[in-house]
């Protein structure tokens, strides 16, 4: 087996198990808690930093999904209560946002989930690799 073909091959397994565990998680993620992956993501991301606030420029700069589709994600969170957007005094072409309370129960219950999938689906005796 060439090179070549091994790293198609790995390429194509770590594919496999990255649709595998995403779908797993859309599903419980929708189901439990009413988010999608992204959305838990953008509250897991701003959660995770330690500040009120941050910008969506540097949200931006940490997410997978370009920057209409974090714009989107923002506003349907925004839209759900969890998130609230302003503009930043210093500079109003930027945008600030933050988790609301509710936004904070939302992603305390749905870590909950999201840890449970990853751990099945990613636990040594089942990893895919």
């Amino acid at each position: 087996m060439t090179s070549e073909t091994r790293l198609v091959e790995r390429w194509r397994t770590l594919l496999t198990c990255y649709n595998e565990v995403a779908c797993h998680l859309e599903r419980a993620l929708q189901d439990g808690h009413g988010l999608t992956m992204s959305e838990f993501e953008t509250l897991d991301r701003l959660i995770s930093v330690d500040c009120d606030k941050r910008r969506m420029q540097d949200l931006d700069a940490d997410m997978y999904l370009s920057q209409s589709a974090l714009s989107r994600t923002v506003a349907r969170l925004e839209k759900s209560g969890l998130v609230v957007r302003a503009l930043c005094e210093a500079d109003r072409r930027g945008v600030f946002v933050t988790v609301t309370e509710a936004g904070r129960h939302v992603h305390t219950e749905a870590r909950r989930t999201h840890l449970a999938v990853l751990a099945e689906h990613l636990a040594p005796e089942s990893a895919h690799t």
